[in-house]
């Protein structure tokens, strides 16, 4: 049995490196799918097969210069906000007193006093100190060094230069509006990375502002009592209203309702819903009022499963970001030695003053921008992600977002994927059979199936009315059909013309039935395609995309639909060993998409490159793919392909500025050409280039 999930909400983090050094303290304490979203503060993680000291844990994220928070704690961690509007307070008198000497004006007299620059700066350096000091020394520690310990070497190293000014006298030596501009404006461009990054977390925040707070619950006695949402259980008998949000997932008990569904699926056009029928938690009544059982409560509803697949896509790394990752862990140290290179070379072989070469390599340390790297992957998939949910397109991992934009083929299941998998029986030949045994055996074995075939003959055939089961065991063979064997030991089975011994049959019906391998009936079965097939066919091809069909049915019918819907090739009458043979040869060739809904086709999907499995499928096709559009529209494929080409294209972008940046401007500061107070403006405004093109994902024509 599993062990329960820990949640934390851990206070402090401010970056893509804080979380990556969280991340690495608890996977090496041992503990298993650990998830840390600096955005929003939250810390998820599995505890190992060995005891784990919660406090411990908790001491050694402390350490690294963060806070866990316990529930309904008073915070006592001090926000963000707060550490940069007291810098702001103290540093813009020392910075307006420098810019207004620097145009020759005497300014403040009192602030020409280097002990009053001293008390004025010595707040904003203990902030910093503080706030980067602690997080630099937890990540050296962690092995994982970040932009912190660029940030506190700079901002000290003026501190102290300011400080031995001070005690000798000497203007010249006098820089505390360098230490409190540089530490002010790292906090401005967190405190504005911070900001930014939540819109592009917004998708998580949007699907949980879904869940329906309150539901009316139907006691035994038929009153109706209002309870918390999280109060439901399974089987509870709920009352929902015209305008109401469907509380959680359940099944129509009475009455039927007009339902809008378009905040979970991405389908504007609301839907008719009678007894019988799913419906799924968040969705709106527009129309109608009905009583529901619940079937799923909690993490297991639809909404939830969506939030949890976001949250996980959004932080799964791609492998584009492998480079990125491999870069950053050898940044910091490399702009360390940069900066004190610059100093040394500066000051010993080019002859410039102590001051200006300090200068110098602090421009170097403050300008360095580790984050942007850091930043230039997780906040184009979060949004990329985020876009895909909202058009009902649910994604399991970012890694499945880079795939999908490199995809080049795209097979087709036939049945239920590219037609409507909504079969009218047209003919049944009964052969001069017993016509009321031949309609219980049908109804009796197709019960135990989730094929579309299945709900199309039971809805055909009625079931056995008196309710004595007619089989004593029943068994679906993949690809072929069921077998069954009755109470008196006769031996059924409902397939294709496989299951024919004589040939004269083979393909003239859709499905014939047998007893003790006797012909006893055949149905003939009508099936039209879905109306946005041909659509997505052609918009593929626009793209350049090759489009295949695998389908188990007869070639005839397989040809004829690849004919009508221009698809470039088709291989029929296809089991399911056989289609994971032309997946696995076709995957070879390139990139490839299988798309299916069949309990059949759940192999294939995990065999190609990429499974996409449309939303009324059955669960183990959902289990074994990568993309499921929630509607299950095949027109969602486009907006899929389309939005995860243009995420990694915005990861592209965003790397090449982060690497350019870098590139550029380390140079420049380490030639003396910039002042250390704007170096620390650039790293900030570095970081919302990257941060705002990601944001452009979320509203751009894709």
């Amino acid at each position: 049995m599993s062990k329960a999930q820990i949640e934390w909400n851990v206070e402090g983090m401010d970056c893509v490196n804080c979380a990556t050094s969280i991340t690495r303290f608890l996977e090496r304490k041992g503990l298993k799918e650990v998830y840390v979203n600096y955005a929003t503060g939250e810390v998820r993680f599995q505890p190992g097969d060995q005891a784990v000291d919660m406090d411990l844990l908790k001491k050694g994220i402390a350490k690294l210069g963060y806070h866990v928070a316990e529930p309904e704690e008073v915070p006592v961690f001090w926000s963000l906000d707060r550490k940069l509007l007291v810098s702001a307070v103290f540093t813009a008198p020392l910075l307006l007193q420098h810019i207004v000497m620097a145009f020759g004006f005497h300014g403040v007299h009192a602030l020409h006093n280097p002990w009053v620059q001293l008390v004025v700066c010595l707040p904003v350096f203990i902030l910093g100190a503080w706030h980067f000091g602690v997080s630099a020394w937890g990540s050296v520690k962690n092995k994982t060094p970040n932009m912190d310990v660029l940030i506190f070497l700079g901002s000290t190293a003026a501190f102290i230069y300011s400080l031995v000014g001070a005690i000798l006298n000497e203007p010249d030596y006098l820089f505390f509006e360098t230490t409190a501009t540089i530490i002010t404006l790292v906090f401005t461009g967190n405190w504005l990375e911070k900001r930014s990054v939540k819109q592009t977390t917004t998708a998580i925040g949007e699907l949980s502002n879904l869940q329906a707070p309150t539901a009316r619950k139907i006691m035994p006695s038929g009153a109706v009592v209002n309870i918390s949402t999280n109060e439901i259980e399974v089987g509870d008998l709920l009352q929902v209203n015209e305008g109401d949000q469907i509380p959680t997932d359940g099944t129509i008990e009475e009455g039927d309702a007009l339902l809008d569904e378009s905040m979970l699926t991405g389908e504007s056009e609301p839907v008719n819903k009678q007894a019988g029928e799913a419906v799924i938690g968040a969705s709106v009544i527009v129309h109608g009022t009905l009583q529901m059982r619940a079937t799923a409560v909690g993490r297991q509803t639809v909404l939830s499963r969506m939030i949890e697949l976001v949250k996980t896509a959004q932080q799964d790394k791609p492998s584009i970001q492998r480079l990125a990752d491999r870069i950053s862990a050898i940044f910091v140290p490399a702009v360390v030695s940069i900066a004190l290179l610059t100093f040394l070379v500066s000051f010993f072989a080019f002859d410039i003053s102590f001051q200006k070469a300090l200068m110098n390599s602090i421009a170097v340390l403050v300008i360095s921008c580790p984050c942007a790297m850091g930043l230039a992957t997780p906040t184009a998939v979060m949004v990329g992600v985020g876009r895909l949910a909202r058009n009902g397109i649910l994604v399991k991992g970012g890694q499945t977002v880079e795939t999908f934009a490199s995809i080049r083929q795209f097979i087709f299941d036939k049945t239920g994927t590219l037609t409507t998998g909504k079969f009218e029986v047209g003919a049944v030949d009964y052969l001069g059979h017993d016509q009321g045994e031949i309609r219980k055996a049908i109804s009796g074995m197709e019960l135990h199936s989730s094929h579309p075939i299945a709900h199309s003959l039971l809805a055909y055939f009625p079931g056995n009315g008196n309710g004595t089961p007619f089989f004593k065991s029943v068994q679906e063979q993949k690809g072929q059909g069921i077998k069954a064997t009755d109470q008196k030991g006769h031996s059924w089975q409902i397939g294709s013309h496989r299951i024919i011994q004589e040939n004269s049959a083979n393909g003239t019906h859709s499905l014939y039935l047998t007893r003790d391998d006797q012909l006893m009936a055949t149905i003939d079965l009508r099936d039209a395609l879905k109306f946005d097939a041909k659509q997505t066919i052609g918009h593929l091809k626009e793209l350049g995309l090759e489009t295949v069909i695998l389908s188990g049915d007869r070639q005839a019918k397989t040809q004829q639909i690849a004919q009508d819907l221009g698809i470039d090739h088709f291989y029929a009458e296809q089991l399911p060993e056989q289609k994971l043979e032309v997946v696995e040869k076709l995957s070879a060739n390139m990139p490839t998409a299988m798309i299916g809904d069949g309990i059949n086709d759940a192999p294939a999907l995990a065999k190609a490159t990429l499974g996409v499995s449309l939303s009324n499928a059955s669960q183990a096709a959902i289990q074994s793919a990568q993309i499921i559009p929630l509607n299950g529209q095949l027109h969602r494929l486009i907006d899929a392909v389309s939005i995860s080409r243009a995420t990694l294209q915005t990861i592209k972008q965003n790397l090449f500025w982060a690497f350019a940046y870098n590139v550029v401007a380390i140079p420049i500061a380490a030639m003396g050409f910039l002042n250390p107070m704007w170096g620390a403006l650039f790293m900030a405004f570095s970081d919302i280039v990257v941060i705002g093109n990601s944001i452009r994902l979320k509203y751009r024509k894709v």
